[in-house]
């Protein structure tokens, strides 16, 4: 078995282990977001943390109701003109905590006055070392170059982060998650459909609103990384104004479509897909959408909008995996790429 493989099987059991030991750091933590003085939250990422940090847009934002943006790293390194950064709280999310553009967000902050902190795997990190306070991901090593039970941790560490602030049944829910993780690997396994019609596919497009919109950029990146093919993720409205066009007869769209608010507005791009001859890919626990799809990709029951990024990534994952197993990759090296990269 791979390593990517071995760690994508890693992540209910990874995730207890951050919901247990990182329970009061995370409230802490969660009380740096509610100062009186925070009127922003500023988010500094790369890779695969960009897409948690998505994720984090829609669940702080909906906590604390600020404004949740990217940071611009090249102002802060390249062009050393960093914006006043009064009323922010800045939050750095790494999984290495080695990318220096990211840390010097960070430390830009610090010298400004403004509150900072980092979610990383790596405690002894230059991410953490400019970080006043820290949320460890603890998801243990990670070998593969694609990231599987980092990226889930992270979601793991938002979500806490959500709880923390939410109450009572959110944490209960969130603590239902690593059991709920179990029996997603175990149904998309044993419901994997065959992928043989995508054989000689050079792309695909991935499509999700709302929570899931990160989830649909994460997939894109796995696909891309593991198997080197052209994959774009979009929300319905960003496809709709244009990059529609592109979608010919045979062209893989995956549709993220979970139970919940946003599901409507993706499933209603899925006749005009098929229109145009799309072959749609459905990642859904909704019945409906999976009958309407030549590729159905099935979801656990009965979690919550909120925290169905976690499992919705997972077909996802597996998937990524398996096309790249169909053209002989190597699942843990692919070509090009290396686990830590140093963007400045």
């Amino acid at each position: 078995m791979s390593w990517l493989e071995e760690e994508l099987r890693e992540q209910p059991a990874v995730l207890e282990r951050l919901l247990r030991s990182q329970a009061d750091t995370a409230r802490e933590v969660a009380s740096v977001f509610a100062r009186d003085d925070v009127r922003y939250i500023l988010i500094a990422s790369r890779g695969s943390s960009s897409n948690a940090a998505r994720y984090a847009q829609y669940l702080l934002g909906r906590a604390h109701r600020v404004p949740v943006m990217f940071a611009t790293p090249s102002l802060y390194t390249i062009y050393e003109q960093p914006p006043r950064l009064e009323g922010a709280v800045v939050l750095g999310i790494s999984q290495s905590g080695a990318s220096p553009d990211v840390a010097s967000v960070l430390a830009e902050a610090r010298r400004q006055g403004r509150p900072t902190v980092a979610l990383t795997n790596a405690p002894d990190s230059p991410l953490a070392r400019e970080a006043d306070s820290v949320l460890l991901l603890e998801a243990g090593d990670e070998r593969a170059v694609a990231a599987t039970k980092t990226y889930m941790n992270s979601l793991g560490a938002i979500a806490m982060l959500f709880a923390a602030v939410d109450g009572t049944v959110a944490d209960a829910e969130l603590h239902a998650m690593p059991d709920l993780l179990e029996q997603q690997i175990a149904l998309s396994i044993e419901s994997a459909p065959p992928l043989e019609e995508y054989a000689e596919s050079v792309g695909a497009t991935v499509v999700a609103r709302g929570v899931n919109y990160g989830t649909a950029f994460e997939i894109a990146l796995k696909i891309r990384e593991l198997s080197g093919l052209v994959v774009e993720a979009y929300s319905p409205a960003d496809l709709m104004h244009g990059p529609i066009a592109a979608i010919r007869e045979g062209w893989p769209v995956f549709v993220v479509a979970p139970s919940g608010p946003a599901r409507p507005s993706v499933e209603d791009l899925v006749l005009p897909l098929r229109e145009r001859g799309a072959r749609i890919i459905a990642v859904s626990d909704v019945a409906a959408v999976l009958r309407r799809a030549q590729t159905k990709l099935p979801l656990v029951p009965r979690v919550p909008e909120w925290l169905s990024p976690l499992t919705a990534v997972i077909p996802g994952q597996l998937t990524a995996l398996r096309l790249a197993q169909q053209r002989g990759l190597d699942l843990d090296q692919p070509v090009g790429l290396a686990k830590v990269t140093l963007t400045r």
